[in-house]
């Protein structure tokens, strides 16, 4: 029977306690198991990692992977926390907390990028994981110097984070996205006639907005946008910090 999962995230501590098993030395670790599974992850998409390809990989019989992981729920909190573990975490630079705060964005969205699975790894489990508290406790800095009591720190990294998933899926490569612009070029004027009159603020709106950007939609104008308006949002809870404290509460304090 395989360690509990707290104790399989913390594997390599020098508190982690021994597996316990009995008999033949295993062929494989969990590491091993954990880095094979994101591998084909990476290349496949998470639906492909399941327990029979992996013990294919690997060599081993299929139920000897819950050796290692006591489920597939389990693999995947594994997964997401390695890849956190093993992602470097650059220095934050000296500035304003909002450049500071962009940087994390920025890293966030190119590891979903990376990894685009991680998406759809939502098990709140993954907060125990070493990789994983690194990553916050990294992140966290981001907001020093702006007043912020705890409570308020934690909830402005949140939102941030849940900005930057949302943001993350609409980056996803979509089959149809290729052409978008060559359908968009060559229907906006049938499009036009068949909508008419009815609804006179899309239509306007809708313009004005597919001018700009060649197609309905632009992923990148959008996480522009709402980045900037993520920092707005924080700018104002910052000043509010800085009201209570009795400092000046500055934007880029």
């Amino acid at each position: 029977m395989s360690r509990e999962l707290i104790d399989l995230l913390w594997r390599d501590h020098p508190a982690a306690p021994a597996s316990g098993t009995r008999g033949p030395r295993s062929k494989v670790s969990t590491s091993q198991v954990v880095d094979t599974a994101t591998g084909i992850a990476d290349r496949d998409g998470l639906p492909a990692v399941t327990v029979r390809r992996l013990g294919v990989t690997l060599g081993i019989a299929p139920n000897a992977v819950y050796t290692h992981v006591g489920s597939r729920d389990d693999l995947l909190v594994l997964m997401a926390d390695a890849i956190r573990a093993v992602r470097p975490r650059l220095p934050h630079l000296d500035g304003t907390w909002q450049a500071r705060v962009r940087a994390v964005a920025q890293d966030e969205l190119a590891l979903y990028a990376a990894h685009p699975w991680l998406l759809d790894v939502t098990d709140p489990r993954t907060a125990f994981g070493p990789g994983t508290i690194a990553t916050y406790d990294h992140q966290l800095h981001a907001l020093d110097g702006t007043g912020l009591d705890d409570v308020e720190r934690d909830a402005a990294l949140a939102f941030v984070g849940d900005f930057v998933r949302a943001s993350a899926r609409s980056f996803l490569p979509d089959p149809h996205s290729a052409q978008i612009a060559t359908v968009w070029s060559a229907w906006q004027g049938r499009l036009t006639d068949y909508v008419g009159d009815r609804f006179p603020l899309a239509r306007r709106v809708g313009a004005a907005a597919g001018a700009a950007m060649n197609a309905p939609s632009s992923a990148e104008h959008t996480w522009r946008f709402g980045l900037d308006r993520v920092l707005d949002a924080l700018a104002a809870l910052v000043s509010a910090a800085g009201s209570r404290s009795g400092t000046d509460g500055l934007p880029g304090a």
